[in-house]
């Protein structure tokens, strides 16, 4: 018998045997493979040896989870150890929340197609700077611009998309070793970016507003902190917003301590009412960071970015190191669209649509622990006892559903709650309900 097949053998004892229960998380397949001194190809054919077994299964981005087992006919299982029989249909992904509204391809394709003359591609596809075009900062600054605040055009920078956006902010403001504050549940990419960069992520206190100024301020003088990463408007995934005297005492933090916040706006244009950003005040100690990616579509889009004047060039290296710049075609379809009409256009198909899917949520888990906004297109889920979360999550990944764990958004080890986030955008209004009450059973 091959060595793999061995190891595999081992792990689903343990599995037979309650040692690894439904849910549980295998270690990530490098450190299982240096924990038993074996080549990370051979840690790849025994977790492939599990998979194809059906005893685990693997979710992009989160890791490798044992698979809860159907419950025999007529059997009965506590809820949080044991499913029922998979209900079938097709896969329905609540991780993924990409927003898509009826005839929005159809106005992108029409400006598209001016784009196509031969004289303006040669221009279009030609390599762009960070800072891009006097046409596209001023269509750029229309869009970011929100409750008497416009950002000056002459600070703008672009990147690929709203993720390099994010991690050429990060990049150019922490340095290896150094501290970056997060709000205690965030946005799982800047985990990563973190990682990358090698800073250290100092998880800050929150409350119903966001992120609370005085935790930020006793964070700063414990150990200093090189940037801090916040989202006040429609946090994801808890879906609060600051209000406007949250935001001024943050900013005052700011001030006093010489800090300065990436401020994320990414969901911000599903709220036109929420208060103007961090950014409007505290302009030289907040950097805001935005994309069109959720306005219109990740697949052709571009990140914004509003630094603060004296870190402009520092964040313009960045973008150029590190190969973020926003493609030149792009660019010049990004300003087309915001000077035509179809970014306000599909942004108000998207507040609608969102707060279509939120009268389901409504309908659906309206008896559960759901924390939420209705112009957001996502919710937070505190899960039932004694669901834990990632059981909860390969259960539903059972019924053909998948979801997020908490432990995605945790910035901290010890702060992963027994929640999920659900997506809300990706799928049809009927696929979507079909998924919500599939969960609802499943958690009563």
């Amino acid at each position: 018998m091959q060595d793999f097949r061995r190891l595999a053998d081992e792990i689903a004892a343990d599995i037979a045997a309650g040692r690894l229960r439904p849910g549980d998380r295998l270690p990530p397949q490098r450190t299982y493979a240096r924990g038993r001194r074996i080549a990370p190809s051979t840690a790849i054919r025994v977790y492939g040896e599990l998979v194809r077994r059906g005893l685990v299964v693997g979710e992009v981005g989160r890791g490798t989870f044992v698979r809860a087992a159907p419950a025999e006919h007529g059997a009965s299982a506590p809820p949080g150890t044991a499913l029922t029989e998979a209900t079938g249909g097709a896969p329905v992904n609540l991780e993924l929340n990409y927003p898509v509204v009826a005839g929005q391809s159809e106005l992108m394709a029409r400006e598209l197609a001016a784009l196509a003359r031969p004289d303006v591609l040669a221009v279009a596809t030609r390599p762009t700077a960070p800072d891009g075009t006097p046409e596209a900062r001023a269509a750029a600054a229309a869009v970011l611009a929100r409750n008497g605040w416009t950002p000056c055009p002459e600070r703008i920078l672009f990147a690929g998309n709203g993720r390099q956006a994010i991690a050429g902010a990060l990049s150019a403001l922490v340095p290896p070793g150094g501290r970056l504050g997060v709000e205690t549940l965030t946005y799982p990419l800047v985990k990563t970016i973190a990682e990358r960069l090698g800073a250290v992520l100092v998880p800050i206190a929150t409350d119903a507003e966001g992120i609370r100024p005085d935790a930020l301020a006793t964070a700063h003088r414990t150990a200093a902190l090189s940037a801090v990463y916040v989202q006040p408007t429609l946090h994801n995934p808890l879906a609060v917003t600051a209000g406007a005297a949250r935001r001024a005492a943050v900013a005052e933090v700011l001030e006093s301590t010489g800090l300065v916040a990436v401020e994320d706006t990414t969901w911000a244009f599903l709220a036109p009412d929420a208060p103007a950003p961090l950014v409007a005040h505290a302009p030289e100690r907040a950097l805001l960071v935005d994309s069109l990616s959720k306005r219109l579509a990740p697949g052709l889009t571009v990140g914004y970015l509003v630094p603060p004047a004296a870190y402009r060039e520092a964040l313009a290296r960045a973008l150029r190191s590190g190969g973020w710049s926003a493609a030149g075609f792009a660019l010049a379809a990004a300003t087309r669209w915001s000077g035509t009409g179809v970014v306000e256009a599909v942004v108000a198909a998207k507040r609608a649509d969102a707060a279509a899917r939120h009268r389901l949520v409504r309908q659906v888990l309206g008896g559960f622990d759901i924390s939420t906004d209705p112009r957001a297109y996502f919710c937070w889920w505190r899960l039932p006892a004694p669901w834990r979360a990632e059981t909860f999550v390969a259960a539903a990944a059972e019924r053909g559903v998948a979801v997020t764990p908490g432990s995605a958004f945790a910035s901290g080890a010890r702060s992963a709650p027994d929640a999920v986030r659900i997506g809300l955008a990706s799928p049809p209004e009927e696929e979507l309900a079909r998924a919500l009450r599939q969960l609802a059973a499943l958690a009563s």
